[in-house]
């Protein structure tokens, strides 16, 4: 997994002392709530998350330059969210911020270089992200990053008790494909 960095932010694997930090933000219901997971109790759970993320080599820590701690993660899945475009060669991205830290702009500034390295460094042709419908911040997120909404869908989620919630799709070209 190649090292992004930005300005404040190191994308970067994970390792696993970083349960610590990851059970810092996890363990806060807001965060399963909005991305519709249960909220973790123990660091026993932390370190299983932690040890799933390396063995997928998928996920990266998103770590805060100036304290040297992990605030969050992003990651990429191989989801293709509309059938018709499946011959794309494209990614997911799911992100989560340490609810600390929220409103610094760190999600964004994470999501705008993993997208940049998928296009330059992967060629990937389309990336997709979602949020839920109760989700204004991942949203906000989403669409400074330049995706653009395509439609949505209903989806049960494990927290709130099964509930029924709107999922929403969005997707960004790459610009140098589509020319």
């Amino acid at each position: 997994m190649k090292l992004i960095e930005s300005e404040r932010l190191i994308l970067r694997g994970w390792e696993t002392e970083d349960y610590v930090d990851l059970f810092e933000y996890a363990s806060d219901p807001q965060v399963g709530n909005n991305a519709g997971h249960s909220t973790i109790h123990t660091y026993d759970e932390a370190k299983k998350i932690v040890a799933n993320y390396i063995s997928n080599d998928r996920a990266y820590a998103i770590v805060l330059k100036a304290e040297n701690k992990v605030i969050g993660s992003i990651g990429t899945d191989d989801i293709a969210p509309d059938e018709i475009l499946k011959y794309l060669k494209q990614r997911y991205i799911g992100f989560t911020i340490n609810p600390r830290y929220w409103g610094n702009g760190y999600a964004t500034e994470s999501t705008r270089n993993l997208i940049i390295h998928l296009f330059t460094e992967d060629n990937i042709e389309l990336i997709w992200s979602s949020h839920f419908s109760h989700n204004e911040r991942s949203k906000k997120v989403i669409e400074k990053c330049g995706l653009e909404y395509k439609f949505s869908k209903d989806k049960i989620v494990k927290v709130p008790n099964n509930a029924i919630v709107s999922e929403l799709f969005y997707n960004l070209y790459n610009p140098e494909i589509r020319k």
